[in-house]
């Protein structure tokens, strides 16, 4: 598996920075390979995504058409968190994590994200403490809707 998450973090380096220098005020927020000739680029922007913009799109990844398919999606309900911009715009609410590594004894986590530091965050989780966790350790992060009542 880390071979796979190294090759999203790489496609999504080339990615993000071809389609936000394109198109501008588009974010990527994050890219998923699902599977070896197919990955997901998740945009948002500051007037929401609609069709006209995934087209946008995927017009400037066009030469990767011919190795991949590709879908372009809004964030949704519960948008993909993967760098520290996105981590500081959740801070208090209930999140999802991945990690490469286990830390804490574990690879997957829930719970209200506390803090962003410079290289890690803190998640509080149903342990007594909270559980610091680098970026660089996590490959999946989104924010979790929460129920009401």
């Amino acid at each position: 598996m880390p071979d796979l998450y190294d090759k999203e973090r790489s496609l999504y380096r080339e990615i993000a920075s071809r389609v936000e220098r394109s198109l501008p005020g588009v974010e990527v927020l994050a890219l998923e390979l699902s599977g070896p000739e197919r990955f997901t680029v998740f945009v948002d922007h500051p007037k929401g995504v609609d069709h006209g913009l995934c087209e946008r799109v995927t017009q400037v990844l066009r030469d990767y058409l011919d190795r991949y398919a590709i879908d372009v999606s809004s964030p949704g309900t519960e948008p993909p968190l993967r760098r520290r911009p996105h981590f500081e715009r959740a801070v208090g609410r209930k999140v999802a994590l991945r990690t490469a590594d286990e830390i804490a004894g574990r690879k997957r986590f829930r719970g209200e994200l506390v803090d962003v530091g410079e290289r890690s965050l803190q998640l509080a989780t149903d342990t007594d403490d909270p559980v610091e966790i680098p970026y660089d350790s996590i490959v999946r992060g989104n924010l979790i809707e929460e129920e009401t009542r």
